[in-house]
């Protein structure tokens, strides 16, 4: 039996990468309105951004989806080359009409396994909860270690692997089908951060925990930002009316006073290309685990 990939996810799991890129694109429309939850892990990690003395020439969003992300790197860096880098048209069609008149950046159709960029061209590479959606994050952590200057930032979010436990919970009790997405764990990201060749990579998570008055309402808001079931095995078929119920009494069994329980499990991490870490000498490097925000399950 051949050994599995360092970094990559468990059990074998694999996604249909183009069932990825058409679920996101057609949720480009309706994709901020709610990704709430996107939103406050987009706001945590551009604020970790204050705790590295960083001066890019170039910026890559990878992931960008609408491009809120860019928007906030354009501010943040005015003279700085930004890029917004996402597998999904929809999403970039959204992130265009962001830009016009004085916000430019640039917008690359692209998957994260294999980016249309020179070698060390890139200062920065920001990805907010993208990597989740990629089967082999040692593949994307390589073409980062590429792309990046050495002794550029690479700094990111990710779901780990208790996301959506519950759901995933109530579904096998019904299917024996993967119904719910696998993501890797912490131990395997910073595995294939090493086997990348970063330097001073520090990982660190958070568990929220959000409520929603009805299954069917957590279900909506999946659908609604194109975190459908994307594995490559899955039921290609309709789900049936009776199995939707008994999946939906089970999770119903878990119901708090707030109303029924999502966990998210959010990893952070932050890692240098081969270099001097940092980029320049005498600049102080922050470990993430020191500057790590508490934060209120809603």
């Amino acid at each position: 039996m051949s050994t599995p990939p360092v970094g990559a996810t468990p059990g074998g799991f694999h996604f249909d990468r183009p069932a990825v890129a058409a679920a996101f694109d057609r949720a480009a429309d309706r994709y901020d309105a709610a990704a709430r939850l996107q939103e406050d892990v987009r706001q945590e990690l551009l604020g970790r951004l204050e705790y590295f003395p960083l001066a890019p020439a170039a910026v890559l969003d990878l992931g960008a989806g609408t491009g809120r992300a860019t928007l906030a790197l354009r501010r943040r860096f005015p003279r700085a080359r930004i890029l917004a880098l996402d597998i999904a048209p929809g999403m970039l069609r959204s992130a265009r009409r962001r830009r016009w008149p004085w916000r430019r950046f640039d917008c690359v159709c692209a998957d994260a396994h294999a980016l249309p960029l020179r070698a060390a061209s890139v200062d920065l590479v920001f990805s907010n909860l993208m990597l989740q959606w990629s089967d082999r994050p040692d593949r994307v952590f390589e073409e980062c270690a590429r792309v990046l200057r050495p002794g550029g930032l690479l700094l990111f979010s990710s779901f780990g692997p208790d996301t959506l436990g519950e759901l995933r919970e109530a579904w096998a009790a019904v299917d024996a089908a993967p119904r719910v997405s696998v993501f890797a764990d912490m131990p395997d990201l910073a595995s294939a951060l090493q086997h990348a060749r970063f330097s001073e990579p520090v990982l660190d998570a958070d568990r929220l925990v959000r409520h929603y008055p009805q299954v069917r309402a957590l279900l909506d808001e999946l659908r609604t930002i194109g975190a459908r079931n994307a594995a490559a095995t899955r039921v290609r078929g309709l789900t049936s009316p009776r199995t939707l119920a008994r999946m939906i009494d089970r999770y119903e069994h878990r119901r708090a006073p707030q109303g029924i329980p999502a966990t998210w499990e959010v990893l952070y991490g932050a890692a240098f290309a081969a270099g001097a870490p940092g980029g320049a000498a005498g600049e102080q490097v922050v470990p993430l685990a020191r500057v790590r925000r508490r934060r209120t399950p809603a």
